[in-house]
């Protein structure tokens, strides 16, 4: 389990990425960024940034090459905005969980619509 300070830390962090990107990376182009989750290493080197990119996949290839050009003038606003003794170098991944997990609920409803009526209790007819 991560300490309390560190879960405060990738909270900050997931905060003020999602504003740097939100100033820096145009909807219309990159589509819809989301920061979904922030994974710190230990002594808060790395941050590996978890994205969701909403919009066409034409959007969705942009929007990753935007951040991944982008990544050193992402950090240094983050730098300005969270004072710690080292800046994380952050990597962004694609985090598909959200579309899978969408998947799952169409899977779901999709078998209950196979499934019979309950037949009615006998006792009550």
């Amino acid at each position: 389990m991560a300490s309390h300070r560190l879960q405060r830390v990738r909270e900050l962090l997931k905060r003020e990425i999602g504003e740097a990107i939100r100033r820096e990376i145009p909807v219309d182009k990159a589509g819809l960024v989301t920061v979904n989750e922030v994974d710190l290493a230990g002594d808060l080197r790395i941050a590996t940034v978890f994205i969701g990119i909403l919009g066409s996949p034409e959007q969705q290839r942009t929007g990753l090459s935007l951040l991944q050009r982008n990544r050193a003038r992402i950090q240094g606003l983050v730098a300005k905005a969270v004072i710690l003794k080292y800046t994380p170098r952050l990597r962004f991944v694609v985090d598909d969980s959200v579309t899978r997990g969408n998947r799952v609920l169409d899977i779901l409803s999709e078998l209950e619509k196979d499934l019979p009526d309950p037949d009615p209790d006998p006792e009550t007819t």
